[in-house]
């Protein structure tokens, strides 16, 4: 798919929201082949990556541990200049760095934030569905030997040095599609 098709289809589903009118590259989400799009309107800047979702699947129902559907945009960068590896807990540096990224077994917040919030009232945005609310990210993290597969809690895990990547390229309010 490419930028000019993504972007009809999200503005359809948003009633043209304001927030395609920037024509900013658009993150979209494939959780079946466990890959995330970066698409920008000049096709020659757009990039792969090898992601993770989650574990126990796709869904928008809180506390359910599943990677949300729909529509959202960044609504918070964290962690822009922190070292590779740093550690997060409740969104704040630790101070350790995950040195190891090929043999741990736990879900840690590694390198740089993208807190998604969802577009869609009722859908992933409100009472019982909120992505915001549930926390869930675009990371790093510590268990890179595990990217590709959907072993997350909820989250989109990255490498950590794709996650960088991204983090320096996008913008607060840029959309995210999950499919």
């Amino acid at each position: 798919m490419n930028w000019k098709d993504l972007c009809r289809e999200i503005a359809g589903q948003l009633d043209g929201n304001p927030a395609l009118a920037d024509q900013r590259p658009i993150i979209c989400i494939d959780s079946l082949h466990q890959r995330m799009d970066y698409l920008d309107i000049e096709a020659e800047h757009n990039r792969s990556y090898s992601i993770s979702t989650a574990a126990r699947g796709m869904g928008n129902r809180a506390d359910s541990f599943k990677t949300p559907f729909g529509i959202h945009r960044i609504r918070q960068k964290i962690g822009g200049g922190q070292p590779k590896g740093m550690i997060f807990q409740a969104r704040e540096p630790t101070g350790k760095i995950a040195r190891d990224l090929d043999v741990r077994e736990k879900d840690e917040i590694t390198s740089r934030i993208l807190w998604l919030d969802g577009l869609e009232q009722g859908f992933n945005n409100g009472m019982g569905c909120d992505t915001y609310s549930r926390y869930i990210y675009i990371h790093g993290t510590s268990d890179e030997k595990r990217i590709g597969q959907p072993v997350s809690a909820g989250c989109i895990r990255m490498s950590n040095d794709d996650v960088i990547e991204l983090f320096d390229e996008v913008l607060v309010d840029d959309i995210v599609l999950i499919r």
